[in-house]
């Protein structure tokens, strides 16, 4: 079902009932967590078959293996002693590495199914990213005790802490380059060439709490050697800032509104707004999703400014999303976000849920003349 890329499939096509948590009739993943899912990472492309993993509040990290007719099979879990808040993978697909509210990053390696811990914070760990240099490779974990931290990981300590003015929030990769977000609105660029250095410091464009941040690479270079060049930054406050590390023109740099309902700000009416929790770039197009709290995703094409499609609205919020390497599946995660406490969950009700989306046409960049 999902095809071969660049044709039209009948992914998403399966019939199943008109669900208020699917309305678009996506591919549901079987044996999802229990608890709301804070992060989904496809495998590298230099694997031949895709597999899917995700962590989650249940302390658990899961792994699939996702087949291009659409069948989904569950694989293996691992566990943590807290919340799993991030999970990536090793450029080669051998292993998996999951940060935790248990002030630890664990890699699981998935040719022995061991699972072991690699790295160790002051406060939860709230992001891992594999680093994969030309003269290294190493683990990079941000946390709440307000360090950026690099890992070899067949080391006790690390190789390098960067001491941060705030808490990690949100951190990309694409090498050479690294962002950070940080509470009250930091943002800080390493290079990582040779070795791990600060590049420059920034207040966010955004006016308000970052939680998510992606790296996009120059189109023109993006299948051969990707060169990142910016990234998008998503908010609390229903809106995406495009940023360009160094623009060739300062109106390069702009953000846009999005998951917003009920209204129209330029009529004066009182809007819905809600946080942008996840951002990701197409690895083929160089377009982009973005998944929020009102239920929806939307795909964007940054550079004609446009967005190319909104996704019906789930009964609960996207909570991640991710494309596969060959960027014909999309997948989405749904489940309660506690923004309205413990007093609105139902555990009945509001069960986790990942979908699965054949994607490759609806990512094409928009015709329309920048």
């Amino acid at each position: 079902m999902f095809g071969q890329i660049g044709t039209n499939t009948l992914f998403g096509s399966a019939t199943t009932t008109m669900q208020s948590y699917n309305p678009m009739k996506d591919i549901e993943v079987t044996s999802p967590p229990d608890d709301t899912i804070s992060s989904l990472a496809f495998s590298p492309g230099s694997l031949a078959a895709t597999y899917l993993t995700a962590g989650s509040w249940d302390n658990n990290v899961r792994c699939w293996e996702v087949q291009q007719n659409g069948t989904v099979i569950p694989k293996a879990m691992q566990t943590h002693a807290g919340p799993v808040l991030d999970v990536t993978w090793s450029d080669d697909g051998s292993k998996i590495f999951t940060g935790s509210a248990d002030k630890t990053a664990k890699m699981w390696d998935l040719a022995s199914n061991q699972h072991i811990q690699v790295a160790q914070h002051d406060g939860p760990v709230k992001t891992v990213h594999w680093v994969k240099g030309t003269n290294y490779s190493c683990l990079m974990t941000g946390s709440w005790d307000k360090t950026l931290r690099f890992w070899d990981t067949r080391q006790p300590n690390p190789m390098m802490t960067m001491q941060l003015p705030e808490r990690v929030y949100c951190a990309d990769v694409v090498y050479p380059m690294a962002v950070v977000g940080t509470s009250n609105r930091g943002i800080i660029i390493y290079q990582l060439e040779n070795q791990p250095t600060e590049f420059k410091r920034m207040e966010s464009p955004l006016k308000y709490q970052h939680r998510c941040v992606s790296i996009f690479v120059d189109r023109k270079t993006a299948t051969v050697s990707p060169q990142p060049i910016g990234f998008a930054l998503g908010s609390i406050e229903g809106r995406v800032a495009i940023q360009y590390v160094s623009p060739q023109n300062p109106k390069d740099n702009f953000t846009f509104k999005c998951h917003r309902s009920n209204g129209t700000s330029n009529a004066g009416g009182p809007q819905d707004i809600f946080p942008v929790n996840c951002i990701a770039f197409h690895p083929v197009h160089g377009t982009l999703s973005t998944v929020g709290s009102d239920g929806r995703f939307s795909f964007w094409d940054k550079d004609a400014r446009t967005k190319l499609k909104t996704s019906e609205q789930l009964d609960l919020p996207i909570t991640s999303c991710g494309f596969n390497a060959q960027g014909n599946i999309f997948a989405y995660a749904s489940g309660y976000d506690w923004s309205k406490g413990h007093e609105a969950f139902d555990p009945q009700k509001m069960k986790p849920h990942i979908m699965l989306r054949s994607c490759f046409e609806e990512l094409k960049q928009s015709q329309k003349k920048t």
